[in-house]
């Protein structure tokens, strides 16, 4: 069985994740792109073969197509995937999912309506290292969770964009948030999914001060405490000048665990005496040159398509992560620890 694909959105997400990763699985098969720069999936219907559209409507008119990914500025999610899902297309879209947690209630529905699947690109849950962590904090052998400390940080997304400094990330029209858009949703999602529990308040301090042409954030440091009493931070930046941060580390009753904090073990666990045990479980995507990895997003989207599964990540779980930013958003306004 092969899902006929179509790729919505041709910038650096779409020609360094998705299309690569697609073409390594054997049971996809990209046969259109589109991109309102129509030069962009011209090129690409060129150079690996299926049809090219500037107008996305027209793409998701394209019988062919059994399942897209969205690979668009943030505000356009929403609109794209639920039209996408009434086509009755399988949708794999990029987060954060929505700008609103009323679009990402509306994504959800339309997911519902039409018996398709919606996942959205979460894929720090799929990393090894964040596997295994699930499962010895669902097993019990940390014993009881205390604290935990996340960060995502790099320079910034004008390296990594297709176009630059001028990119799409630092408009607050089109993005909404910034790093935290784009990293710390990711790692609010992770440590849920690790953890295992819901957040239910979250202090933030939030700052635009190394991008001097963004409208969005740079920089944000967040406290939050889950339902259990779990408290920890997050930190998601586009200033971590020199270095990429991917880190997580577990603080519990049994030792401490270190995720993605060692550049050559992807998982070190240090018992109460002091005793490591390191592993190399697989690496992280980044950004920097060879870093370009295999996410298996890919792979867990078209799995769930094939074996007709709940994806991974599914809608409701991706709006449970956005309100979480959300939600520090408001802390940030008002100066206040907010409920979630």
């Amino acid at each position: 069985m092969t899902i006929k694909v179509g790729i919505i959105g041709c910038g650096s997400i779409s020609t360094h994740r998705h299309i690569p990763e697609y073409q390594e699985n054997s049971s996809a098969e990209i046969v259109a792109y589109c991109d309102i720069v129509q030069e962009r999936s011209d090129e690409l219907a060129a150079e690996f073969g299926g049809s090219s559209y500037s107008d996305y409507h027209a793409l998701l008119a394209d019988e062919a197509v059994e399942a897209v990914s969205i690979c668009t500025p943030n505000y356009l999610h929403a609109e794209m995937t639920i039209a996408a899902l009434k086509a009755g297309k399988h949708v794999l879209c990029e987060k954060p999912m929505a700008t609103s947690l009323e679009d990402a209630e509306q994504m959800i529905a339309a997911a519902k309506a039409s018996g398709t699947k919606l996942m959205i690109g979460h894929n720090q849950r799929i990393n090894e290292a964040h596997q295994a962590a699930k499962q010895v904090v669902e097993s019990g052998q940390l014993g009881k969770i205390y604290s935990f400390k996340t960060t995502f940080g790099h320079p910034g997304p004008e390296g990594w964009s297709v176009d630059g400094p001028d990119s799409w990330f630092f408009d607050k029209k089109r993005a909404f948030i910034g790093a935290m858009g784009d990293l710390g949703v990711h790692k609010a999602d992770l440590m849920r999914y690790i953890l295992g529990e819901e957040f239910k308040e979250v202090g933030a301090m939030i700052e635009t001060s190394a991008k001097a042409n963004a409208t969005v954030d740079d920089n944000a440091v967040l406290i939050l405490k889950t339902e259990s009493g779990i408290i920890g931070t997050l930190s998601a930046s586009w200033a971590y000048n020199g270095e990429e941060d991917n880190s997580t580390v577990i603080y519990s009753e049994k030792g401490v665990l270190k995720l993605n904090a060692d550049p050559e073990y992807s998982y070190i666990f240090i018992n109460a005496d002091g005793e490591a045990d390191k592993q190399q479980l697989g690496e992280m995507q980044t950004n920097d040159e060879g870093g370009q990895i295999n996410s298996h997003t890919i792979d867990a989207f078209i799995q769930s398509i094939t074996e007709d599964t709940t994806p991974i990540c599914d809608g409701e779980e991706g709006m449970a992560s956005l309100n979480v930013i959300m939600k520090a958003i408001e802390s940030a306004e008002t100066n206040t620890i907010t409920r979630i």
